[in-house]
């Protein structure tokens, strides 16, 4: 049904446009695919965020505007190296809170000077950020400039039909389920996450900025002109009551580069029947965690795994792992890979959930920390896998679970299911027509 997207509006040549993001992978490499998409229509486009993306931009041709009064939070990998106080927090759900505080929120105003700052050279007239980027509500508020929000993360707005966002919980549609659903948005709002909404409160309320909505999650959501939520409606947990300027785009995904290289091929892919890709992203560089399990897992057995490490212990692995059904490698383009699948099993980061769908890939997934369990939480809910619901699976649990996978062809249907929804998203062209709706459109286009 590509036909309901069959007219879209282009934005005019030379349109400013700058982009900005926490500084971190999972917030910056999504955004990258629809700046350079932009820029190769015609717009003008600069980015905003720390120096460590410096290379990465250059790569992508986009000027570059480092953090200046904004403290970087990309100087460490280890949140805990910047903020020590962190450490003292044993409980994920007090880490959240924390980092709620001290990373997304205090970060606000500093990027708001930097914004001003950068204006007086640039004159953008859009912002594209993630939706955590603190400054949002000073961009539309303060500077009047137009804020396009990427919901690189499952969205959080409340809703009177939905538990409250980020622990990782699904929804009830029962009479007593909707009550206790009630109760445990009241306590979120006001227990649980009372600290971090007091402190965005009072910090725009200095600024002369209203906070619409019951939390901070609402805040960001309902401030931004538009959110581009990456995903689908498949992918969403209903709601009557969905904020009006929420946008599903489709799979917001990096840029993927169009150089002639060749691509990753091992011939061990056409020896064995079922084939399990298993990673746990870039961030996370416990092997112990995800990545020894699975390899302990299926080691000598009938199946072939493909386990890319993001480059930590790459060699030990293979020390510890020398069977030939399994290949361990620091990076292999998922584009390559995934073709070859039969389950993928990861820890839950959100663009690789959004590849694994778009190759219809039916999942093991196991990860709670970095809003990981409302990732993994609408896997398993929709019937795309199964949801282990923990950050330290056993070999057991995860050899039973990608086995329940491949035997029930339920799975593979729901993914193949949603894979078909995501492609019927023009995802770049149809962010670039809901942003000339706002700032101006040029001649409309086709697609």
């Amino acid at each position: 049904m590509r036909n309901q997207f069959s007219s879209l509006k282009s934005l005019k040549p030379g349109t400013k446009v700058l982009f900005a993001c926490v500084p971190a992978d999972g917030h910056f490499n999504p955004l990258t695919g629809l700046a350079r998409y932009l820029a190769n229509r015609g717009c003008d486009v600069r980015w905003y965020t720390s120096v460590h993306y410096a290379p990465k931009l250059r790569a992508l041709g986009i000027p570059h505007y480092p953090l200046h009064a904004a403290f970087d939070i990309a100087a460490s990998q280890n949140p805990e190296e910047l903020f020590p106080e962190r450490a003292q927090h044993r409980s994920q759900l007090k880490k959240l809170v924390f980092d709620l505080i001290h990373v997304f929120t205090l970060r606000a105003p500093e990027y708001y000077d930097d914004l001003k700052a950068i204006r007086t050279d640039f004159e953008f007239e859009a912002l594209v950020c993630d939706i955590t980027f603190g400054a949002i509500p000073f961009v539309t508020d303060k500077m009047g400039i137009p804020c396009f929000a990427m919901g690189i993360i499952p969205l959080t707005e409340t809703s009177r039909d939905l538990p409250p966002a980020g622990l990782g919980l699904t929804p009830s549609a029962s009479f007593l389920g909707r009550r206790r659903q009630d109760v445990m948005r009241f306590v979120a709002d006001n227990f649980l996450f009372a600290k971090p909404n007091k402190v965005l409160r009072h910090l725009l309320a200095r600024h002369g900025i209203s906070a619409p909505g019951s939390n901070i999650f609402d805040i960001m959501t309902r401030k931004a002109t538009l959110v581009f939520q990456s995903g689908t409606p498949g992918f969403e947990y209903r709601r009557s009551d969905m904020g009006r300027n929420i946008r599903f785009v489709g799979a917001l995904l990096p840029h993927r580069s169009e150089s002639v290289r060749t691509p990753w091929f091992d011939e061990r892919l056409n020896r064995f029947e079922k084939v399990v890709l298993v990673t746990q992203g870039t961030v996370e560089k416990d092997i112990e965690k995800l990545l020894a399990p699975v390899l302990a897992a299926f080691q000598n057995s009938e199946y072939l795994v493909v386990a890319t490490t993001g480059g930590s212990g790459t060699h030990a692995l293979r020390d510890r792992f020398p069977a030939a059904n399994l290949i361990i490698e620091d990076f292999i383009p998922f584009g390559d890979v995934m073709p070859y699948a039969d389950v993928y099993v990861s820890n839950g980061g959100y663009g690789g959930v959004m590849l694994g769908l778009e190759h219809a890939l039916p999942m093991v997934v196991a990860g709670v920390h970095e809003g990981k369990n409302e990732i993994n939480a609408r896997i398993g809910y929709f019937g795309l896998g199964i949801n282990l619901k923990t950050e330290t699976p056993n070999p057991v649990q995860i050899r039973k679970a990608v086995e329940t996978v491949l035997a029930d062809s339920s799975y593979a249907a729901k993914a193949r299911e949603l894979s078909e929804e995501f492609a019927r998203y023009p995802t770049l062209a149809l962010c670039e027509s809901h942003m000339a709706e706002i700032i101006g459109a040029a001649t409309p286009v086709t697609v």
